[in-house]
């Protein structure tokens, strides 16, 4: 009976926690609905986001970020879309929940700090923009994420010495660029764990303070701020023991790796890219076992790879492309039997790679090697012993690859970016693929038609002969017309990574990097003959077609009016005939036209994407119409239209031919008169007679 009675009770929402709730909704703006349920007929333990104690009934979780559905391939530049998220202002009268332990507001748009005490007073030193000093009483509150609204600021962090209990603290994106004193305040929690001022604009990183009091600190990112350092920070090298993780990538440290960071015997990511750091990897890194991840990446370290890293048999990954890097991979790295990433590109690395460079390396998922110096030479039969079916990433250009591309490759069913590009040499994923400036010869391989991903094809400047695949049109993803963008997320135990990486695309005529990708086929400067597939014609999604400088003939259909995405065609330098189609003119996206140097005829369709510039046609000398100064007759049949040198010779032939014709009827008419007719014989010879006789007659007079 007692059981039964304790279970019907119900736990009511506590009333005071349900009006500051309720005044916090008020200064909000919910495009999406998202705090609908928020009203005060209902319990506020229902409230979505809200969770409260089962004994007590007080609020002890706000749970409401903002969940922005970001596609695997991201665009780096592109602002993400809030218009579904929260917004207005962010009062701190959430600051007197005092039995709150965990609030998450992140991702959000909130545009301002507010804060108004439930009594009728301010908290002192209060304003617009500015946070409480001395208010609040939220002892009990654990975690605090208020990261990525990117329009909020605030003026100081004093306020944070009253969350004793505080061990997670991310204000990632939010701006701090006058915070002086952020270091005094964060070291007053002496309970944090875990920091995150990452993208803050802070500007002063206290290089000359020897201690900071981080007892319990495990993870520190200060990632993307605008520290300038002529020296490391002496502080970090007092961290606790305990610290994991520390990222200071994105800032403006120029420095050498002091050996002091030998002390953080437990770290295992050690993130310091995008710095001004220098001088040579020191050895020591390699006394770091418990290392999981190291990026050293876009600085100005000098020298070789030391061999003491081949000692961190716990690295996942190693980043360690952009630098001054010299001399040969060393092979220690061959121990490094958990790696997961490895990049070493754009460096000054020397020597020979082959397969027994990569043979230990069984969990390999991302390779960039890119190095004008290395020299591959793998065997076309070589099957690696990586789990080479789930490789993402391979950057292999700007090296010296000849050959046969092994036959390992055609594994790759999660291949999603391949770029061999300027080189001398296929999964169902591959989303790029990019074979230009190399020496590959023969036929485009029908296999290619199996990757339903690609949205970019790029074989320009080979050897390629022989037709162009008409099985082009079974790639799905050219036939859509969503955008597709550039970038790569992809996470390893414990720690999210991401990848920006652009490719280097000839779109409208011009070769740049791109970061937001085109759907693009570029074959040209090839030796492809035939015609172009109608079959082609069906890849309605296509934004970039290029396929000059080939032996490509036939007409240009009027199927090519379906690409309605394309703002870019090249067909010239080929052996196109007929006329132009008028289809052509419903291409309302093109900006770029090159026809010029082929066989087309008659008169150019009239319409503004036709119309851009006479270097579009020139080379078809029987084009006539806007924008060429030819001007088209009367006629628009075009036909039977023959060069202007050409039409003057035939006239100039018809003119001798009558004018011999003329002679011979002329000389037969009176001579054959002559012959066969007696009276008219005689009739002449008498007016000759008459003739002479008066000649004769006049030449005496005269003397």
């Amino acid at each position: 009976m007692f059981k039964s009675f304790t279970c019907s009770l119900k736990i009511q929402c506590n009333e005071n926690d349900m009006n500051i709730l309720l005044h916090f909704k008020q200064g909000l703006i919910d495009p999406s609905d998202m705090i609908s349920s928020w009203f005060p007929k209902l319990d506020c333990c229902q409230w979505k986001g809200v969770k409260c104690d089962n004994i007590t009934g007080r609020v002890i979780e706000l749970h409401l970020p903002c969940h922005i559905n970001q596609p695997q391939f991201l665009d780096f530049g592109d602002k993400e879309d809030k218009s579904n998220c929260l917004t207005g202002k962010f009062s701190l009268t959430l600051l007197e929940l005092e039995f709150l332990s965990y609030l998450n507001f992140s991702n959000n748009d909130f545009k301002s700090i507010h804060y108004r005490s439930m009594g009728s007073h301010k908290c002192d030193g209060m304003s617009r923009g500015n946070l409480p000093h001395l208010c609040g009483n939220s002892t009990n509150l654990l975690d605090l994420d208020l990261s990525y609204n990117f329009d909020l600021f605030f003026d100081n962090l004093h306020w944070l010495s009253h969350l004793s209990s505080l061990q997670y603290l991310n204000l990632g994106g939010v701006r701090l660029h006058k915070e002086i004193d952020w270091l005094q305040s964060v070291t007053m929690l002496p309970s944090l764990v875990e920091l995150h001022l990452k993208s803050c604009q802070l500007e002063n990183i206290y290089p000359s303070l020897h201690y900071a009091n981080f007892t319990s600190l495990q993870v520190l990112n200060l990632a993307h701020n605008s520290f300038v350092s002529d020296e490391f920070p002496s502080w970090l090298f007092n961290l606790s023991c305990d610290i994991t993780h520390i990222d200071l990538s994105q800032n403006q440290i120029h420095s050498q790796l002091p050996k002091t960071l030998s002390n953080l015997r437990n770290i295992k990511s050690l993130i310091l890219s995008q710095n001004y750091l220098k001088g040579p990897i020191p050895n020591w890194l390699g006394q770091l076992e418990q290392l999981q991840e190291l990026d050293l990446s876009y600085n100005f370290f000098s020298g070789p790879i030391p061999a003491s890293l081949g000692n961190l048999s716990s690295l996942i990954e190693l980043i360690l492309e952009s630098n001054e890097l010299n001399g040969n991979l060393p092979d220690d790295l061959e121990q490094l039997f958990n790696l997961e990433a490895l990049s070493v590109s754009e460096n000054f690395f020397t020597g020979i790679v082959s397969e027994r460079n990569l043979l230990s390396l069984t969990n390999l998922k991302h390779l960039s090697m890119s190095s004008p110096a290395l020299i591959f030479d793998f065997d076309p039969q070589w099957v690696p012993l990586f789990n080479f079916y789930i490789f993402i990433w391979v950057i292999l250009r700007y090296n010296n690859l000849e050959g046969k591309i092994p036959h390992s490759m055609g594994s790759l069913s999660d291949l999603r970016f391949l770029n061999l590009e300027n080189n001398k040499l296929f999964g169902k994923s591959v989303t790029v693929l990019q074979l230009r400036s190399n020496q590959f010869s023969g036929n485009i391989p029908t296999q290619i038609c199996k990757l339903h991903s690609l949205v970019v094809m790029d074989f320009a400047r080979n050897k390629l002969s022989g037709p162009i695949p008409s099985c082009l049109c079974n790639i799905t993803a050219m036939r859509s017309v969503h955008t597709s963008t550039l970038g790569f997320k992809a996470s390893f135990p414990g720690m999210p990574i991401s990848y920006q990486v652009g490719i280097v695309m000839v779109v409208k005529g011009k070769e740049l990097m791109h970061f937001t990708l085109m759907k693009a086929i570029d074959l040209s400067s090839n030796n492809l003959l035939g015609s172009v597939p109608l079959e082609m014609y069906i890849l309605t999604g296509l934004q970039s077609l290029n396929l000059s400088h080939n032996q490509l003939m036939g007409t240009i259909p009027q199927e090519i009016g379906n690409l309605q995405q394309l703002e870019s065609i090249d067909l010239s330098s080929n052996l196109f005939s007929g006329e132009i189609p008028e289809s052509m003119v419903a291409l309302h996206y093109l900006e770029v036209l090159n026809l010029s140097f082929n066989n087309l005829v008659g008169q150019i369709p009239s319409g503004t994407q036709l119309g851009l510039t006479n270097l579009s046609y020139i080379g078809n000398p029987n084009l006539c119409g806007a924008p060429l100064s030819k001007i088209c007759p009367l006629d628009d049949k075009f036909h039977d239209i023959k060069p202007m040198g050409e039409e003057h010779d035939e006239v100039r032939l018809w003119f001798y031919m009558g004018l011999g014709i003329g002679f011979v009827v002329g000389f037969w008419g009176v001579f054959g008169t002559i012959l066969f007719n007696r009276r008219c014989r005689h009739a002449y010879f008498r007016f000759l007679r008459q003739m002479y006789d008066f000649v004769i007659r006049k030449k005496h007079y005269i003397y």
